[in-house]
């Protein structure tokens, strides 16, 4: 694994259905680099409802213990309400570390201290099941780290470029 040659790479994914599918971006980064820099200050800056986290797992807060290569989560969605706080750092993390971890053991990434991990999760306020949030934010995150590593396809990309005058947001209404 290069990791200079991975050091900044950004990668996304999506596991899962509507409501309890997740997406989630992944950048990697080298310790010590820009990107590990950029990473390390997202801790600085917390907002309400988006708390970044070292990913940990655990069956008691006082067992945590942290998924290696390091990696950091924060959530895309805000998350105010219990229930879905208890989905994002429950669910969520724990998919995310799953993720992370079947990337080591598909040879995508190594577990190094060199290597760190960050995950932004979108987990959709109205998501119910806890264990479809984590099997999505599983394969999310495995494959963003996938797109990290590997890249886009050339035919993905061209078929967007093809396709540019076309394309839709399930954000966008208008014509």
């Amino acid at each position: 694994m290069n990791l200079d040659a991975l050091d900044g790479t950004i990668g996304q994914g999506w596991g899962g259905l509507s409501p309890n599918g997740s997406h989630a971006n992944v950048v990697l980064a080298k310790r010590g680099s820009a990107t590990a820099a950029a990473a390390m200050s997202m801790f600085a800056h917390p907002a309400p409802g988006h708390t970044p986290v070292m990913v940990c797992v655990g069956e008691r807060q006082v067992d945590y213990e942290p998924i290696w290569p390091p990696t950091l989560m924060m959530n895309k969605s805000t998350a105010l309400d219990e229930h879905h706080q208890t989905l994002t750092w429950g669910a969520a993390q724990l998919g995310i570390g799953q993720g992370v971890l079947d990337g080591v053991a598909a040879g995508l990434i190594e577990a190094t201290n060199e290597l760190i991990v960050m995950v932004c999760i979108w987990v959709d306020p109205a998501a119910h099941d806890e264990t479809a949030v984590r099997h999505a934010c599983r394969g999310a995150t495995l494959g963003g780290i996938d797109e990290c590593v590997n890249g886009r396809s050339a035919a993905a990309v061209q078929r967007l470029v093809d396709e540019r005058d076309a394309l839709a947001s399930p954000f966008y209404h208008g014509d």
